[in-house]
């Protein structure tokens, strides 16, 4: 089958031919500051299962819709609260998506049915660039197969994509590496649906107290599913930092730390190490990339050494987390009905 068209994102010829492809009903990964995303224009339906059928999404997970300026809310959004203006201003653009009741011209399936909308506006001079261009906002997961590691290059695109979509822009890497923080304003006040860069204190910061969603909530934003993020290869995560207890069964595994250790370990076929200083934003922007170097060696089991859960180590453990859950075979599909966000002024 035809493998995408890249083109190199700095060129401005790229980014019009990456907007008349997406007004014209057509699909562009493109580099956001968190991850690649599939793009498709959000008010065209047809585009919109587009995505879903290229990466063989389930319908009942919502796609985030991405805007360039908070005057294209209007088209998507029916109101806004003052809590969550004061999000905007702190941290739009940047890595933060917000839950808002959605206009009636969004096609359901953007939302999976539900009355809200994910939404952000995303920092990368590229994806501005490309929303402004298009004129339309942009419906855009991450640019891979459903439930796999997130793409943080154009070439992890390109490996898991590269016949489904009708071109890749070149961004070069992601400078996060994991996904937006999601944040809903429920009935009881501001919630954490998806830990990300934005951590849960500066968000408190913004709004006070907030509550994060439990495990068995009822999925009303991306990344919430138990399983996701995952490789192919099964993971554990290990008990501790430094504990290396691994299982005896398996005799080809592969060991992710999150800093640098002075003591080789002959017992892992492959060691990556996410930042040598163990600085937590160098460890994010390389932890899919990491992931995806020992997927691909065909080895019997991954293992990974957790960090503290504090700032953005939330985000890191919890894409591992997902990432370990064991596969399980599809059973039926989770309600999307139960979750009504309550606005709350």
């Amino acid at each position: 089958m035809r493998q995408a068209q890249v083109l190199p994102a700095s060129a401005p010829e790229s980014i019009w031919l990456a907007a008349e492809i997406i007004r014209g009903g057509g699909l562009v990964a493109f580099p956001t500051e968190t991850v690649y995303g599939l793009g498709c224009d959000a008010l065209n339906p047809d585009a919109v299962a587009r995505v879903f059928e290229a990466k063989q999404r389930p319908s009942f997970d919502p796609l985030i819709v991405h805007i360039a300026t908070e005057a294209s809310l209007d088209g998507v959004v029916l109101a806004i609260s003052l809590t969550e203006r004061r999000l905007m201003k702190r941290f739009w653009p940047g890595p933060l998506t917000l839950i808002l009741p959605k206009h009636a011209q969004v096609p359901d399936l953007v939302t999976a049915g539900l009355p809200t909308i994910a939404i952000r506006m995303p920092a990368h001079p590229v994806a501005q660039a490309l929303i402004q261009e298009a004129g339309v906002p942009i419906a855009a997961p991450s640019a891979n197969p459903f439930g796999y590691v997130s793409p943080t290059c154009a070439q992890h695109v390109l490996d898991g994509l590269g016949d489904r979509v009708d071109l890749i822009l070149d961004g070069g890497s992601c400078p996060i590496g994991v996904e937006s923080t999601i944040v809903c304003m429920g009935g009881a006040g501001p919630e954490l649906l998806r830990p990300g860069s934005i951590t849960l204190a500066e968000i408190q910061e913004v709004v006070g107290p907030v509550v994060q969603a439990a495990a068995d909530h009822t999925l009303a934003a991306p990344g919430q599913l138990p399983r996701h993020y995952a490789t192919k290869t099964p993971m554990t995560i290990l008990a501790a930092q430094g504990s290396r207890a691994v299982a005896h069964g398996d005799t080809r595994i592969g060991l992710l730390v999150l800093s640098a250790s002075e003591q080789a370990d002959e017992r892992f076929s492959a060691i990556e190490v996410l930042s040598a200083s163990g600085d937590l934003r160098e460890a994010a922007r390389n932890l899919f990339a990491a992931l995806r170097r020992l997927d691909a060696l065909g080895l019997d089991r991954l293992y990974a050494e957790p960090c503290d859960e504090q700032g953005l180590g939330l985000a890191i453990m919890d894409r591992l987390r997902r990432c370990a859950v064991p596969n399980q075979p599809k059973t039926s599909e989770p309600s999307t009905t139960a979750h009504r966000p309550v606005r709350a002024n």
